[in-house]
């Protein structure tokens, strides 16, 4: 689990082909900022741009990581096949303070952005969802973009998707990735995890056969 309070800015620093085929992963060597990697151990999940990895190899002095990340999750997820900047969150621990909202570190799908401009002191982030999330997006809801736990500030349905208008305070720029942005840019969606469960209630009951 996570919060979508991002805890450090990595880079994806060299991406290695698992195999030949469209079926093969790949595996992502990753650079992090000093010490972020004192107390991580092989097998840990870290979440990239909100899409959680696991470990599975650890330079702690060099503070570099790798990930290998499947062809199936390549294809549900923005920008990680290649070369660049990454949003990074260590698992949350049982005692730590819930300063975002609970994330689950799955992609549920990816969005465009369609206008990320200034107004005034703060930046206004729109982004065009597809129709299916459409239903668990609402005003003042919670949704993930790259890993970033973020308030909506408007939703309108599209008869090709659903936008979501999002307000960004500079500081929320400036220790994220979200600052280099731009219309037409894709990025990583996950729902807010209670939205899920109320669905799931709301919806007719499914009887297995025994």
């Amino acid at each position: 689990m996570f919060t979508g309070i991002i805890t450090g800015l990595g880079r994806i620093s060299a991406v290695q082909p698992l195999g030949e085929s469209a079926s093969h992963g790949k595996r992502l060597t990753l650079d992090c900022p000093a010490h972020y990697l004192d107390d991580v151990v092989l097998g840990d999940s870290i979440a990239l741009n909100g899409a959680c990895m696991t470990v599975t190899s650890l330079n702690a002095p060099a503070q570099q990581f790798s990930v290998d990340i499947s062809a199936e999750s390549l294809s549900k997820t923005a920008s990680l096949d290649s070369l660049g900047g990454v949003n990074l969150e260590k698992a949350m621990r049982a005692n730590d303070r819930l300063g975002g909202h609970m994330v689950s570190g799955h992609v549920d799908g990816i969005g465009q952005v369609t206008r990320f401009e200034q107004v005034g002191e703060s930046w206004i982030l729109q982004i065009t969802a597809p129709s299916a999330l459409g239903k668990y997006l609402a005003y003042k809801g919670s949704i993930t973009v790259n890993g970033v736990s973020l308030t909506v500030n408007q939703v309108l349905d599209l008869a090709d998707g659903c936008q979501v208008s999002i307000n960004l305070i500079p500081h929320t720029l400036q220790n994220t990735t979200l600052g280099s942005l731009h219309s037409g840019a894709h990025v990583n969606l996950e729902i807010d995890l209670i939205a899920r469960y109320v669905e799931r209630m709301l919806s007719p009951s499914t009887v297995l056969a025994g």
